[in-house]
């Protein structure tokens, strides 16, 4: 059982009102879609990258799920969540270093958040053997990754429904139902678990994609929640 807190069709502009943009993003909704670019030279590197934020703020014990549909590569998405600012601030307070897209002031600066890349079509080797990865920051940790099944863009069929869960620390990543991969954080790796916060989507230029039915639910027993006689 799951109870619905968040739904939202990313349909028209009106629905993404209150979102944050950092780095050169554009968004446009021309087939009723979030149509997600970088509008800067993909040359640029890193500075050319995009984080599109989320306004809300969730709580541990969620599924978030969105429709996701990649329409030109290379590139690559990521989805972070429970993200929030170092030293219990919140993600968006203006005594954290600023964030215009590069990479590392996501994984290495003074935020914590997971975040999982499920569409990697940037480099050679990740066009060669498609994996989903699941990173813990602050610091660049790898902690768990599987097997990728969507197809290059070209052959893409989307929708594809993809979900990840999130309680105490046990995260599962699936697309379309399937399960990708299963990952119970210890508190060992990158410092104690994450316990809830803002989700954003990532997008690596020159990538562009569309996402569409973002919705967030509770999920109605935690693994570790305990029954008292």
């Amino acid at each position: 059982m799951t109870t619905a807190i968040y739904r939202n069709p990313l349909a028209r502009s009106a629905d993404v009102e209150g979102f944050r943009m950092e780095g050169p993003g554009a968004v446009s909704f021309p087939r009723g879609r979030l149509r997600l670019e970088s509008t800067a030279d993909p040359l640029e590197g890193q500075a050319a990258n995009v984080v599109f934020w989320c306004p809300e703020v969730f709580k541990d014990n969620i599924r978030i799920s969105w429709d996701f549909h990649p329409l030109t590569e290379p590139g690559l998405a990521i989805m972070f969540f429970h993200a929030s600012g170092s030293e219990g601030r919140d993600l968006f307070d203006p005594s954290l270093a600023p964030r215009t897209g590069p990479y590392d002031q996501y994984h290495s600066s003074d935020i914590r958040t997971y975040h999982v890349s499920y569409f990697r079509r940037m480099w050679p080797t990740e066009r060669r053997f498609h994996t989903c990865n699941l990173r813990k920051s602050p610091g660049f940790h790898l902690v768990s990754q599987g097997a990728d099944p969507l197809p290059a863009a070209v052959d893409a069929d989307p929708p594809y429904r993809i979900s990840v869960e999130v309680d105490d620390g046990h995260v599962t990543f699936a697309m379309d139902g399937l399960v990708l991969f299963d990952w119970q954080d210890d508190d060992a790796t990158g410092g104690q678990r994450l316990a809830g916060g803002r989700i954003g989507l990532r997008q690596m230029a020159p990538l562009v994609a569309e996402y569409a039915n973002l919705r967030v639910e509770h999920l109605a027993a935690a693994r570790t929640s305990t029954v008292l006689a």
